[in-house]
């Protein structure tokens, strides 16, 4: 059974430098109820607290939607999920394989081809040098780039790259699937057989973890919620429950 715990989690970002607490904070313009977040961490460095004290616990069947404001820390807990950022304080336990379209574009090299990219991106997603051999069918007819698979992803538009590292990322089904926001990968042509994918994705995966401002894709693939207010989990429970919260005006202390 797939499963992901999170017992007293924070993380904590040095910005080594020589300016001052508060100058940092007047350059960056945080508001007075958030300045807390930005410490002097000695030496002349910064600590940002992105995340702090975050305990939570998914399980098969859950569809749970992270819910905030920009830097509210969702994309962080989206990391820490993922393995991505080791926290500074508290522990991660996850059962299951993991799967993150938060960062696709991971172990993804611009110099080597199209194809020796799917085998490296494989490799990184947690796939033998065989199992990654496998899914170039099914990448070639999905992403239709035809030869220029063969040519360096350096040589590749945008939309082009875009294709190929999304078709990598969801060329398989794993037991827990991470996800900011919905991607539109690539051009306009691409963007329906890429939200097919991700449909039928979401609908494979025992836990899904998705971060969204978009509060009909929220309501229509998540059935809880979680309210991320400054780096901390303000309230969990149902998605509506958790959208109106986000929308009542805060409380000031």
């Amino acid at each position: 059974m797939a499963s992901i715990t999170l017992q007293d989690v924070s993380v904590d970002f040095p910005v080594f430098t020589s300016r001052s607490r508060g100058l940092l904070n007047t350059l960056f313009r945080y508001a007075r109820r958030e300045q807390h977040r930005v410490e002097a961490s000695g030496l002349g460095g910064i600590k940002v607290h992105a995340l702090r004290g975050i305990h939570l616990q998914l399980k098969d069947g859950d569809r749970v939607g992270l819910i905030g404001n920009n830097g509210a820390g969702k994309t962080t807990l989206l990391r820490v999920l993922s393995g991505v950022y080791e926290p500074t304080l508290g522990y991660v336990e996850a059962h299951g394989r993991v799967a993150s379209l938060t960062d696709i574009m991971l172990g993804m090299d611009m110099d080597a081809s199209g194809y020796d990219n799917i085998l490296l991106r494989g490799i990184v997603m947690g796939l033998t040098r065989r199992q990654a051999v496998e899914l170039i069918p099914e990448i070639e007819t999905f992403t239709e780039l035809g030869e220029y698979l063969q040519l360096p992803v350096s040589a590749y538009s945008q939309g082009m790259l875009l294709r190929l590292a999304f078709a990598i990322s969801t060329a398989i089904t794993p037991d827990i699937l991470l996800m900011d926001e919905m991607i539109g990968a690539g051009d306009a042509q691409f963007v329906g057989k890429a939200r097919a994918r991700i449909n039928e994705l979401v609908g494979g995966v025992a836990i899904l973890v998705l971060a969204s401002h978009n509060e009909a894709i929220l309501r229509e693939f998540c059935d809880t919620g979680v309210l991320l207010r400054e780096g901390r989990i303000l309230h969990q429970g149902p998605i509506e429950e958790c959208l109106a919260l986000h929308h009542a005006p805060a409380v000031v202390t």
